[in-house]
């Protein structure tokens, strides 16, 4: 009952508050929406946590279909936060964040103190092709509101998508600064398991497995297969064209149906962002990337596959 109040309580206050200058309004906003989240995250028992456009989505699909064939759960229900341990109690919850709000509730900007003691599978996708679908994202399917609550680009702004990658709100920069706090507090918050989208598109079966592992869930190879099979780009574009999960809003149902790039399962390529710009513009982003991430995820120009294969972080996540 109190996540419904929560619930009601974001929805309802800054529209009561409408009176109050546009800035003051938005931080309410974020307070209220941080207040959520800081509840679920007490009370949950896993966390996946990733910066927009980082494959979420997809592993939302994969779990939410190995714990439906696990405790047979409809097959139209993606998990939320409680939804499937509270029709079976031996379900774990899930708090699925972006990181946007907890900070705004908390103070911690500086640290992941807020998920300290919490087992946290962190998803993570090369910044450019993270920056790129954040783009996408921001033209074809984010609500006007959350634009202005996020501090993007306003809506009916036209923005070159070289601009936008580029700046402060959405593009590289912000994508860097995620991953590097994330890197920073890693061995702080504990049970931190790195999980490259690249690699989870390279071995889905591999790597959900060492994911439920994680978990403690010890999946059977029966299951695995299934959830892979229902969480495939083709079956979770078809599933989006039919709308098979209305029932959870617009987190999978696309923008405008004629528009390809509205659509939440988009081209789910590994790379695909070399495709936009041109040399002098890639070797633009490049300098940002090479001069500001850390290394350890394998996403710079001198580390190796090898190198994000096993680094320290997944070495500490798996002891």
């Amino acid at each position: 009952m109190s996540y419904l109040l929560d619930r009601a309580l974001r929805e309802l206050l800054p529209r009561l508050c409408f009176f109050l200058p546009t800035k003051r309004r938005i931080a309410l906003d974020r307070w209220v929406r941080g207040r959520e989240e800081h509840r679920k995250l007490r009370n949950t028992d896993f966390v996946i946590a990733s910066f927009g456009k980082s494959g979420r989505t997809w592993m939302r699909i994969l779990l939410s279909r190995f714990f439906q064939l696990r405790f047979g759960m409809p097959e139209q229900t993606l998990i939320g936060f409680d939804n499937f341990h509270r029709k079976d109690a031996a379900a774990p919850r899930f708090f699925f964040t972006h990181d946007n709000y907890l900070k705004d509730y908390s103070g911690n900007t500086d640290s992941k103190a807020d998920f300290y003691g919490k087992k946290v599978v962190l998803l993570v996708r090369n910044p450019y092709d993270t920056a790129v679908s954040q783009y996408f994202q921001w033209k074809h399917r984010m609500r006007p509101v959350k634009k202005l609550l996020n501090g993007y680009p306003p809506h009916g702004d036209e923005v070159a998508l070289f601009d936008f990658v580029m700046g402060a709100f959405g593009g590289l920069p912000t994508v860097v600064d995620f991953l590097n706090l994330w890197l920073r507090e890693a061995e702080a918050v504990g049970e931190v398991l790195i999980v490259r989208y690249e690699d989870l598109r390279a071995d889905t079966a591999g790597e959900l497995t060492r994911v439920l592992n994680f978990m403690e869930q010890a999946p059977n190879a029966e299951e695995v297969a299934e959830a892979v099979r229902f969480a495939s780009v083709e079956n979770m574009r078809n599933m989006e064209q039919k709308k098979v999960f209305w029932l959870d809003g617009r987190r999978m149902t696309p923008g405008d149906k004629n528009e390809p790039n509205s659509f939440k399962v988009r081209r789910a390529k590994v790379g695909g962002y070399r495709d936009y710009f041109s040399e002098e513009q890639l070797a633009e982003m490049e300098a940002l990337v090479e001069s500001r991430l850390l290394p350890g995820l394998g996403y710079l120009k001198h580390e190796t596959a090898g190198d994000a294969e096993e680094p320290a972080l997944r070495q500490r996540a798996t002891a």
